[in-house]
């Protein structure tokens, strides 16, 4: 949980976030070596950034030949190593300046989202594979890139000038977005949701928010996440198995975080009407997701206003994804007449097809419509394609009941 502010720390001090990481790892090893018969710190994440900077000084003495700059470097560790690595209850954004780092213009965006993934997110090579269906070894090596192409540019742990923003705020947002939806839905393990991933994300859209006031994105970004994550204390049950939103309690909806969102959302329009431009995907995305938060159920969500949504979002940006959300509003728009034009709807998707999501929609769509041996069939592929263990869990229910 703590570990990209560990990393960040490091980095200011070291001026090298691959050599920050190793640092950090290092120090890993000398906790589970220690920690079993010294116990546990009270500040973990001070004891591990304040062993890490000891051993960067260790480093730097065993080297023959030390420079100015980190003989320089060293003296003003030595003379911080007992300060806290950070205050717990200031919110200083080092976090967000190694994004900006990571999301550097001399990277690859391939390279710049892989490298903060791994480092500011703390997602596994796996994990980020999984979500860009690609190999192990290719992420690997997009890591290892960028850290060698970062050290050897040289880049300052800052926030950029003003003037740079617009070449690196996307990438920014982007990642920002990746963290948080990885917290909200984990793509496999045995939590569905990683809340000290959504935490991070929404903590460093609020700092961005506030160095860039004027950018409706920032602001279309916080708003979604205030907006989902007010549903998180009804998202699952007591033994952290989803619950579907039409089944949530939503008397356990966070009300504050919901008016947060409606405020960030407020802000957007008002960016987007002093700029005299159109709404982009996070505040689109809000926007839906304010219909949900602001409903009182799902018979009074506001379903075709949803499926209009659906569409500008779809013009900014075509997805397999947005139209099978598409498609399932689509279908909660009537009873009737919406379920056999949803299913129309997902039978002409591509691009999902190792993908539960497509199965699991079309399931549901068919147990609508009554023919529940064929969503059971479903139901049980996308059980087998899911890599959450919870997720899985209620697939699998879902289709023992549609077989009755």
């Amino acid at each position: 949980m703590e570990a990209a502010k560990i990393v960040a720390t490091l980095t200011r001090a070291v001026g090298d976030i691959g050599l920050a990481e190793d640092l950090a790892q290092e120090a890993v090893v000398d906790a589970l070596t220690q920690w079993p018969s010294t116990g546990v710190p009270r500040n973990p994440g001070a004891w591990l950034t304040t062993v890490a900077k000891r051993k960067a000084i260790d480093n730097w003495r065993r080297q023959d030949n030390l420079d100015a700059r980190y003989a320089q470097l060293a003296r003003s560790l030595e003379n911080h190593l007992d300060e806290p690595a950070w205050d717990p209850d200031h919110i200083d954004d080092d976090v967000l300046r190694l994004i900006f780092i990571s999301t550097h213009p001399v990277l690859s965006r391939e390279n710049r989202i892989a490298l903060t993934l791994r480092v500011v997110g703390g997602l596994t090579t796996e994990e980020i594979a999984r979500a860009f269906l690609t190999s192990k070894a290719t992420v690997a090596q997009r890591i290892v890139r960028a850290k060698k192409t970062l050290a050897a540019a040289d880049v300052p742990f800052e926030v950029p000038p003003r003037d740079e923003y617009p070449k690196r705020l996307s990438a920014v947002l982007g990642v920002i977005y990746l963290i948080y939806n990885e917290g909200y839905a984990a793509s496999f393990g045995q939590r569905w949701i990683r809340d000290e991933l959504c935490s991070e994300a929404l903590r460093l859209g609020r700092i961005l928010a506030a160095l860039v006031p004027d950018e409706p994105e920032v602001h279309g970004l916080v708003a979604l996440m205030e907006f989902q994550s007010s549903r998180f204390a009804a998202r699952t049950d007591a033994d952290g198995r989803p619950i579907p939103l039409e089944n949530q309690n939503r008397a356990n909806w966070d009300r504050a975080q919901i008016g947060r969102g409606v405020a960030a959302l407020r802000r957007t329009a008002e960016a987007i009407e002093r700029r005299g431009s159109g709404w982009g995907t996070y505040a689109l995305q809000a926007a839906l997701a304010e219909c949900h938060a602001t409903a009182a159920s799902t018979a009074d969500t506001d379903w075709n206003r949803i499926v209009t949504v659906y569409d500008a979002l779809l013009q900014l940006s075509r997805s397999p994804v947005i139209e099978l959300n598409r498609a399932v509003a689509v279908a909660m728009a009537d009873p009737v007449a919406g379920p056999p034009a949803a299913l129309a709807i997902v039978d002409g998707l591509t691009g999902l097809n190792d993908s539960h999501l497509l199965p699991s929609v079309r399931a549901e769509l068919l147990a609508r419509m009554g023919r529940n041996a064929e969503a059971a069939v479903e139901f049980e592929r996308a059980a087998a394609l899911t890599d959450n263990e919870r997720e899985r869990e209620v697939l699998w229910d879902k289709a023992a009941r549609a077989r009755g």
